[in-house]
This record gives C-alpha cells, structure tokens and sequence, in this order.
C-alpha cells in the first residue's frame, strides 16, 4: 500500500494568505506537526502557522495543507 502522506507538501517558511478572511493577513508556515500510529506509519500532518497581528505573533495549530495550497503566494506571483 502507497503512503502518500509519509512526507509533508510544504516546507517551513512557505507563506500564503488564506482565502475567505476578511481582513487576511499573510501566514507563515513555522513546525510541521506529525501524527503516527503504532506500526510507525504516518496518519496525519497538520502545520502551525504564524501572523502579525496589531504588532504580535498569532499562531495557528493544525492548519490542513489544503488550506495552504489554495492560498499559495508564489503561485499568484507567478
């Protein structure tokens, strides 16, 4: 059986703006967090991201990597 989650899609340091925020700011992906089971395969990534708001860090706890993918800032830079 295929593992397609064994590694993360994004690397630390990837940054996007989030889609459907009303005043979205640009996040930053700072931890990649890991879920195992006991046979030591990989069940589940999620991603802590960061952003600045009214002049102190915010920090998002398991972010799911489509909601990073759809805001992606290089693809719309490109």
């Amino acid at each position: 059986m295929l593992n397609t989650k064994s590694a993360p899609r994004f690397k630390i340091g990837t940054t996007y703006k989030p889609i459907g925020r009303k005043h979205a700011s640009v996040c930053t992906v700072v931890d990649i967090y890991t879920t195992t089971n006991l046979a030591g395969e990989v069940v589940r990534i999620g991603y802590v991201t960061s952003h600045e708001f009214c002049g102190q860090k915010v920090f998002e706890y398991e972010v799911c990597d489509t909601t990073i993918a759809r805001g992606l800032l290089t693809a719309i830079a490109a």
